[in-house]
């Protein structure tokens, strides 16, 4: 008690004290004195602006952004509708243009449910959509294709916790906003997302403000280079709390790919069976401290885990320099990664670690 009172004492002093200080400084700035802060200012500001690169990045970003109105029912086989409002940004394949956007700002909607509108106000005719729900993945393709600006994809894997990114979207409806933060943490997983649930997580998090209305829209770094697609918020009021959860765009772009060439999406393939129950326990034994990474209980025969002689046992560490969490972990990587890829494997072996090199292949079409 005696010490609470001294702290309070100490800061009523130092109130008091300020307070005499503030009392002695002038109450006004003449008019000289005020001129030459504008100016100093005005140095300043120019100086600040010629390093501002954000500006730039926004410039650079903006034209490729879309602005997705949805009509959508309220429940299947129910006449009743709500309007909903996302976003989308430009991708450029194979010389042709489309939207990417997440899979729920467009679905379910009603017959022409869905309005698309550049930043000029243009409006824009959608030809098709096809979507995976596993990844929440939405391509649309526009009779207007010449009116749009591709983004410049970059590479997520690159980024770094504490990278700073800037997320354009409409948030409530309000189109081409922007947002700036940082990326607060990679890899996250395990999230309860939408009605169906996405089933491939491996969002990146970051705390620059995404709201209803986000979701589609590109997360840019300071190149200007989209690294993400703004997905979901954690949320308690159904508004910005600083944690919204990204999909990396080197993991969506693998989806447009593959919806694009009206493949199977996750078609690739390791050709392994995992211990689902992978324990500490029986992680001792092997030679690890806990169980971490992937178990390997048995080889398909002529899967490119056979050609690369991956054995029962055989404990998978990292994919492609990923560590791997879990076999969900590892089943995501591989089925993301394009048929053909060679991805070099860290194995644990008889207590040793290995390195193999795999070339993943089509998923038979029997295991499809």
């Amino acid at each position: 008690m005696q010490r609470l009172q001294f702290v309070i004492c100490l800061l009523t002093c130092a109130m008091l004290g300020q307070r005499a200080i503030a009392q002695e400084q002038p109450v006004s700035v003449s008019l000289d004195a005020r001129q030459q802060l504008f100016e100093q200012l005005a140095v300043d500001a120019k100086q600040f602006d010629a390093r501002n690169i954000l500006k730039k990045v926004v410039r650079v970003a903006k034209p490729s952004v879309v602005h997705i109105q949805s009509r959508k029912l309220v429940q299947t086989g129910s006449r009743r509708t709500l309007e909903e409002a996302g976003s989308g940004f430009v991708v450029e394949i194979k010389d042709q243009k489309y939207i990417l956007t997440n899979r729920h700002v467009v679905f379910p909607t009603m017959a022409d449910g869905v309005k698309i509108s550049l930043e000029d106000g243009q409006t824009l005719s959608v030809l098709d959509i096809t979507s995976d729900p596993a990844s929440d993945i939405a391509v649309i393709t526009v009779r207007e294709a010449d009116l749009l600006v591709p983004a410049r994809i970059g590479d997520s894997g690159r980024m770094d916790i504490g990278d700073f990114v800037v997320a354009i979207g409409s948030p409530f409806g309000l189109t081409h906003s922007i947002t700036y933060g940082i990326i607060s943490a990679k890899g996250r997983k395990d999230l309860a997302l939408g009605t169906q649930g996405v089933v491939i997580q491996d969002f990146i998090q970051t705390d620059a403000a995404i709201n209803p209305g986000n979701s589609g829209g590109p997360l840019v770094n300071m190149r200007g280079e989209v690294i993400g697609v703004n997905t979901a918020i954690a949320s308690s009021s159904g508004g910005n709390e600083g944690i919204g959860f990204t999909i990396p765009i080197n993991m969506a772009m693998v989806v447009v790919s593959q919806l694009l060439d009206k493949e199977t999406v996750h078609g690739a393939y390791l050709g392994v069976r995992m211990d689902h129950d992978f324990n500490d326990s029986t992680a001792l034994k092997l030679g690890l401290s806990h169980a971490r990474g992937v178990r390997i209980t048995g080889v398909t025969e002529k899967s490119p885990a056979a050609k690369a002689e991956i054995t029962p046992n055989d404990v998978i560490l990292s994919f492609n320099g990923t560590l791997i969490e879990d076999d969900d972990h590892l089943a995501n990587l591989v089925s993301l990664t394009p048929a053909g890829s060679k991805v070099s494997l860290l194995l644990l072996r008889n207590r040793k670690p290995l390195r193999l090199e795999v070339k993943l292949t089509q998923r038979p079409t029997a295991e499809k």
